[in-house]
């Protein structure tokens, strides 16, 4: 099993201040971070790596976080944990953010030992659905591992 050191964290977020520093203070204890601007970039990085969690702001230009939490958990990584991190969000845009699959819904400015906290809870939980699903596969029941990935069950 992974240790928080092998947590891969991605922040996503345009004000470049903020999530920079956030970065250098999760990295001080011990996850791995990178950082993207946008949300383009965000679904870009998803392509091509396996983040654990992502760290994502609602307001951001060309696509906004509910966007790109729509399109990653519609995708292929639908198991990717996502935490939304925002100081515009209201009570609607956290009721449809747990509609998609979003795991949290924080306001900025969070406590830091808050956000590392359900980072780890969100990678705890991704990990028990991921051997969840493992055992179901191995007894060949495959659609009941699906919806757990999914989390539909």
């Amino acid at each position: 099993m992974k240790s928080k050191k092998d947590i891969r964290v991605l922040l996503v977020d345009d004000e470049e201040v903020f999530v920079d520093t956030l970065a250098q203070r999760l990295r001080m204890r011990d996850l791995l971070v990178d950082v993207v601007y946008n949300g383009s970039e965000a679904l870009d990085f998803v392509k091509k790596n396996n983040p654990d969690v992502i760290v994502l702001d609602l307001k951001m230009p060309g696509l906004y976080g509910i966007e790109v939490l729509r399109e990653i958990k519609k995708g292929k990584k639908k198991d990717i944990q996502v935490i939304i991190l925002t100081g515009h969000g209201n009570d609607k845009d956290e009721e449809e953010a747990r509609q998609l699959g979003g795991f949290d819904f924080l306001k900025k400015p969070a406590d830091i030992d808050l956000l590392v906290a359900k980072i780890k809870e969100a990678f705890a939980e991704k990990i028990e659905r991921a051997m969840l699903a493992a055992a179901f596969a191995e007894e060949g029941v495959f659609d009941t591992a699906q919806k757990i990935i999914n989390k539909e069950e």
